[in-house]
């Protein structure tokens, strides 16, 4: 799991798989407009308030060399200047008169924009959105202020020392294309990133049949129907990005490596990854991979026995990230330059034991699926954060995916979870990256594959 930040007349016609007023569970109704938008109603007049949402598949994934970070780069021009709005100055002047807490986040599958307001200004709210999706500017003024803005993210990223290992270990975990899973992208592309480009993921990527507008809170489906297709009926339709823009495979990890990384620190950190399964190519996997990692979280677990409670360990963790196009499942874990090679010995021993049917009882698989069911129903308890999940699993799996989590973690078995660890985990190739101070060194000892 683990979805990142900053940060309706009537449908004309329904697409397959949209129809008008399905209601989808949790709550959750959709319908699609006849241009492709996919619209996302939930309902919780818990306090008379309307957060609207915008999500785009764009990202990360969709990134050439070229366009290294350049979504993220868009995120941000989305909140300046467009055909109705002349400068940021005004945008800032009406989300003030609407009362209006706005945001936006960039991962490696989704873009997402919301405002939250009252809901008396839900029609001024969904114009407010429609104008900066569809219209934005791109002035070369702003573009220059936002982009110091950015490279100021870059800057603040680059002084915590565990970005830079992670960069150095997901560089050759994804060796082939590491700008399809580098959000924060390029420094370089950013720095010279100009307004033509930005025009080139607007009219490539901002589609009404590449996007999908969420609505939560105090509203009614049908009302919020109406008036999506009057305000976002006349947005018109593109080719599918993805037909003349494929997503390149992400080829497998061929030998294990070790990178180490050398920064001011207190403690070693360990950093294993290794590519973890695909929502399109082996769904099952992904469930159990999440109630897998569920398992060795939980502090009774052995996993958590063998590397924290025995002092081997000040922390670690197993998990996996859910994306259409590999995910990653990694393992990281802090501890002390003497006791590195036994937390490191005992890591790949538990690592190893996973794929063993006795690798967790039945009682520690019963509490990861009940840990995971309670996580998904807390997440609804907030409308105006229940929405950016809905919208996430939209982009990067399918409502369906999001709609029947519980239902198939729950039907997820001790063979699904071992068949997933031993194909994922189990003497497959990984890499691995430590990061420590220079003076820690030679009290770690040889590290294998170092390169």
């Amino acid at each position: 799991m683990q979805p990142l930040s900053r940060g309706a007349g009537v449908p004309r016609g329904s697409a397959p798989g949209g129809g008008h007023g399905t209601a989808a569970g949790d709550g959750l109704q959709r319908a699609r407009l006849g241009n492709g938008l996919t619209v996302l109603v939930l309902r919780n007049p818990a306090v008379p308030l309307v957060t609207i949402e915008m999500d785009v598949k764009n990202g990360a994934y969709t990134e050439t060399e070229e366009f290294d970070g350049l979504s993220h780069l868009y995120e941000h021009m989305f909140f300046k200047a467009n055909a109705r709005i002349p400068d940021q100055e005004a945008y800032l002047r009406r989300a003030r008169e609407l009362g209006m807490e706005w945001n936006g986040t960039t991962s490696e599958e989704r873009v997402n924009y919301f405002f939250t307001l009252h809901r008396r200004n839900l029609r001024a709210g969904l114009e407010f959105m429609n104008d900066a999706i569809r219209t934005p500017l791109f002035r070369a003024d702003e573009m220059e202020r936002e982009r110091v803005v950015v490279l100021g993210e870059y800057d603040r990223a680059e002084a915590d020392p565990e970005f830079h290992l992670h960069v150095a270990v997901h560089k050759r975990l994804w060796h082939h294309h590491y700008t399809r899973k580098n959000v924060i992208g390029s420094r370089e592309v950013i720095a010279t990133a100009t307004p033509e480009k930005m025009r080139t993921i607007q009219l490539r990527y901002y589609l009404p049949n590449n996007s999908a507008l969420l609505v939560a809170g105090d509203v009614e489906f049908d009302d919020v129907c109406a008036q999506a297709e009057v305000v976002f009926g006349d947005w018109t339709q593109g080719p599918d990005p993805f037909v003349a823009h494929p997503i390149p495979a992400h080829p497998p990890l061929e030998v294990p490596s070790t990178v180490v990384v050398e920064k001011p620190v207190q403690a070693v950190t360990l950093l294993r990854a290794q590519h973890g399964p695909s929502v399109d190519e082996d769904r099952v996997a992904t469930y159990a991979a999440d109630v897998l990692s569920a398992i060795t979280g939980q502090r009774n677990s052995r996993f958590y026995r063998r590397l924290v409670d025995t002092g081997l360990c000040a922390s670690a963790a197993l998990g996996y990230h859910t994306l259409r196009y590999t995910g990653p499942l990694q393992v990281q874990l802090r501890t002390e330059p003497e006791r590195f090679q036994a937390a490191h010995a005992a890591l790949l021993d538990e690592l190893q034991h996973l794929g063993a049917p006795d690798a967790f009882t039945d009682e520690e698989l019963q509490s990861a699926k009940n840990q995971l069911e309670v996580g998904h129903i807390y997440e609804r308890e907030r409308a105006s954060e229940h929405v950016h999940t809905v919208g996430y699993w939209w982009a990067v799996a399918d409502l369906d995916y999001h709609q029947t989590y519980v239902e198939r973690v729950r039907q997820v078995t001790r063979e699904d979870i071992l068949r997933t660890a031993r194909r994922y985990l189990v003497d497959r190739p990984a890499v691995t990256g430590v990061l420590l101070a220079p003076e820690m060194r030679a009290a770690l000892g040889p590290l294998p594959g170092e390169s």
